[in-house]
């Protein structure tokens, strides 16, 4: 079970290295949402399944949305397409910005976060922090995605992502990104929302479609942030 192994080794170094940073981003969270803000979350490439984890699931916060990107990171190292995506994008200074790239090189969500900084709001990046100090950003500004963060969760995750070797193949193989990503942003929703209750906040939280009542709840709630988080 190799990749199980490697996964528990993953497991153990961000519980080790990530616990400050995770409560720091769990308390930006937290403020942003009980200030009225939203949780929007961009990835390109396989990043997307990260933002997509923290955006419209059950258990998961109703005020949130996914910042999507029309051609699915085909264009992500062209300089200019983060800018012009960004034209489209409502963003309220109170909320609060996911941005994530495990190289965190490419034009593309560097712009998003040029942008976001610029209009004031608060950027949690996950990266795999030793991995992009390590590179060269592909953005004439020369600056590095993690550069931009209040807040930097470190995936930990292995150069060229892939991290297992097969005998007779001259790749690598198993991406570690998606598992350690997964990890982060779930650990952060939950601190989270059990600060917002621990301060007598009830957080809008997304309750399982299979589950009875639970469609009827969450189109309720929805309600109060449909101008938000239907809006591009």
């Amino acid at each position: 079970m190799k990749f199980f192994d490697l996964a528990k080794e993953i497991m153990e170094e961000l519980e080790t290295t990530q616990k400050e940073n995770i409560h720091n981003a769990a308390r930006l969270v937290a403020d942003s949402i009980m200030d009225g803000g939203i949780l929007q979350a961009y990835g390109s490439g396989h990043s997307y399944a990260g933002a997509i984890e923290i955006s419209g699931r059950a258990g998961g916060l109703i005020p949130t949305k996914v910042i999507k990107d029309p051609a699915e990171g085909m264009y992500e190292r062209q300089e200019g397409i983060g800018s012009e995506l960004m034209k489209r994008v409502h963003l309220d200074p109170r909320d609060i910005i996911f941005l994530i790239s495990n190289s965190g090189r490419n034009p593309q969500p560097i712009e998003i976060a040029e942008h976001a900084k610029n209009n004031g709001n608060k950027i949690i990046v996950v990266t795999a922090l030793e991995v992009s100090k390590k590179s060269t950003s592909r953005h004439t500004s020369g600056k590095l995605l993690y550069e931009y963060g209040d807040v930097v969760l470190d995936n930990r995750s292995r150069f060229g992502d892939a991290a297992l070797q097969v005998s007779g193949l001259d790749t690598k193989i198993s991406g570690t990104s998606s598992l350690s990503n997964v990890l982060l942003l779930q650990e952060v929703i939950y601190e989270a929302i059990k600060m917002m209750v621990e301060e007598d906040y009830i957080p809008p939280v997304y309750k399982s479609a299979n589950v009875d009542g639970g469609p009827e709840y969450n189109e309720e709630i929805l309600k109060e942030y449909a101008d938000r988080i239907f809006r591009f």
